[in-house]
């Protein structure tokens, strides 16, 4: 009987519902690193045109295969992770001057002005004006490493600082940087410009900063004078859209709501005396009933709604999001423009990729390019674990603002040519 009893069963069972485990966390990690995803090239969506052809074949890194690092590049959620956290490894710390420019409503918009290290591929002037990711500015890390490189490539930089986004600057209005403000970032523009006046213009913007360039490239046509084309990344497009899936907690986007809101909660409360305090000059509807609600506000649409809109008097939130968004400013830009999206960001849902790609396929000037991997301005490179320096989306903005130039030069080129020929006969 008692031989009966002393059976190798249970430990077998056991051993059973260890390996059962490790299966069930295996399977977890797999799920959650998405390892099963492919690489592949971008998808690529454009109009066949002799500009498409030519960056097609110019710009190699629009067939090339992205490869993120193995063990957790093919995630989303740890490509945006990383780059909230850290922004970019081994940052570089290029040498910049700082410009201050005096609003009309007496805000003070500031710029940061890098210099190129060596000369440009078609050898002339060339600058590249930046605006970073909500707030953002050129002391960030991810903004950094690109300003190195596109100066190594023979770019001037400037990067606008979002207002109030500095912390040792003080705010001498009583307004904040706004989801589609482009004030401070024409004021940039015109400054380079004037200072400048050889120079030609390569627009960059990423996320929040994609929508104001592309926003402000649309308001006028006066605005896309000396710009050879335009490059927007991460961006949204529709904010009203956009923050109706920010609610939803599929891909743990209301998370990420709560995580920017708690950021920008920060940056308006540093400022709150001047935002808030008795000052004659702010906005008549921001009240003290306003900075309670702030306290409380666990989304960006809650902190929209009772400040942001109110910098500049909108009446509702829809009115807010409808007016600052680059939706209905899209179709009137005509100079080459470069929508680059990442499939798995789990800031911008898929349904908002529907509007870059439908202009895509209308519009000759555009292509909307989408990597299957990349995260929110992630687009880390790397072999296993590490990542390298420099990201896919680095070395793809410079790789095309090059193609553009070379493109431009050569039409000039062929002009000259024809009219040289058109005088001799």
């Amino acid at each position: 009987m008692s031989a009966m009893l002393e059976t190798p069963e249970l430990p077998a069972v056991f051993d059973g519902v260890k390996l059962a485990a490790v299966a069930a966390v295996l399977y977890v990690i797999v799920r959650c690193l998405n390892l099963k995803s492919p690489t592949a090239p971008p998808e690529l969506i454009y109009q066949d045109s002799a500009l498409a052809r030519f960056l097609i074949k110019s710009c190699p890194l629009l067939t090339k295969e992205y490869v993120p690092p193995l063990i957790w590049g093919k995630s989303g959620h740890i490509q945006t992770a990383l780059y909230g956290k850290m922004g970019r490894v081994r940052s570089p710390h290029p040498y910049g001057l700082r410009k201050y420019l005096t609003m009309p409503d007496g805000a003070t918009a500031t710029f940061d002005l890098f210099e190129p290290q060596s000369e440009h591929c078609i050898g002339e002037d060339v600058t590249m004006v930046i605006c970073p990711g909500i707030a953002n500015h050129s002391e960030k890390q991810y903004i950094r490493t690109f300003v190195d490189y596109a100066q190594k490539n023979g770019y001037r930089c400037a990067v606008l600082n979002h207002l109030g986004a500095l912390p040792n600057i003080e705010l001498t209005s009583p307004r904040m940087f706004t989801y589609g403000c482009t004030w401070e970032f024409g004021a940039m523009v015109n400054y380079i410009k004037k200072t400048y006046p050889q120079t030609q213009l390569v627009v960059v913007g990423f996320s929040l900063g994609g929508n104001i360039v592309c926003k402000y490239l649309g308001e006028s046509q006066a605005n896309q004078e000396r710009v050879l084309c335009c490059v927007s990344v991460c961006q949204g497009y529709s904010a009203l859209r956009a923050q109706e899936t920010f609610m939803q907690w599929d891909q743990c986007r209301r998370f990420y709501n709560f995580l920017m809101a708690d950021n920008m909660k920060k940056i308006i409360l540093s400022h709150r005396q001047v935002l808030f305090g008795d000052n004659m000059k702010k906005p008549q509807s921001l009240s003290d009933a306003d900075l309670s609600k702030l306290y409380t506000a666990t989304s960006l649409m809650q902190i929209d709604d009772n400040v942001m809109r109110k910098f500049h008097g909108y009446s509702s939130l829809k009115e807010y999001y409808e007016e600052e968004s680059c939706l209905h400013f899209l179709h009137r830009i005509y100079v080459p423009l470069l929508l680059v999206n990442a499939a798995d960001d789990p800031l911008v849902h898929e349904s908002l990729l529907s509007i870059p790609k439908a202009l895509s396929e209308k519009r000759e000037n555009v292509m909307h390019v989408l990597p299957l991997h990349g995260g929110h301005l992630g687009f880390f490179e790397g072999s296993v674990l590490f990542p390298e320096p420099l990201t896919w989306m680095d070395k793809l903005v410079v790789q095309y603002a090059n193609a553009i130039c070379q493109w431009e030069k050569t039409k000039s080129h062929c002009s000259d040519t024809e009219q040289a020929v058109s005088g001799q006969e």
